[in-house]
């Protein structure tokens, strides 16, 4: 596996690694996380990647030289959390393609975002995700070395925030 810093030219592997996700997300039932449609069909959706992806730092694991994983990391959460107040890098749109799933991609990807930050010389890496009922996806993250911080809603939707120090 290797990973290399992403760029605009990602951004269809990265809406494709969406899309596949919530296809997966649709089949297992779960449809509280990202929904229904596929995320290239929403222009707010496709909107907020090539956001995050010109203002942040994407980075792509390949696996042979195929994209199998992607994260992007920012100076901040969205606009619907508040940011630290202190320096933070934020992970946005951590997405494993299905064909990889558990090779490590997640986890290698939030070990390379770790080494990032600290690189950058700031201490804390945070990160949302939602906080559906089963608990898998917080509980995911830590066992990748976060803590679950504050809980907060965008309407319907459930989230958990969670922090690692570096």
């Amino acid at each position: 596996m290797k990973i290399r810093k992403g760029g605009a030219d990602d951004i269809p592997a990265i809406l494709g690694m969406l899309d596949g996700a919530i296809e997966w997300l649709v089949a297992e039932g779960r449809t509280g996380q990202w929904g229904t449609k596929p995320w290239s069909s929403m222009p707010k959706a496709v909107e907020k990647v090539h956001r995050y992806v010109a203002e942040g730092s994407p980075w792509i694991a390949e696996v042979d030289g195929v994209p199998a994983g992607t994260l992007t990391l920012t100076e901040g959460p969205g606009p619907e959390l508040a940011p630290a107040d202190e320096p933070e890098r934020y992970i946005h749109l951590l997405v494993i393609d299905r064909r990889f799933a558990g090779l490590g991609v997640g986890s290698e990807l939030l070990r390379h975002a770790a080494e990032e930050t600290r690189r950058e010389g700031i201490s804390l890496l945070r990160v949302d995700c939602y906080a559906g009922p089963d608990g898998e996806l917080v509980a995911y993250y830590v066992r990748n070395g976060f803590s679950p911080t504050e809980k907060f809603s965008a309407g319907e939707w459930r989230g958990q925030v969670l922090a690692r120090r570096l």
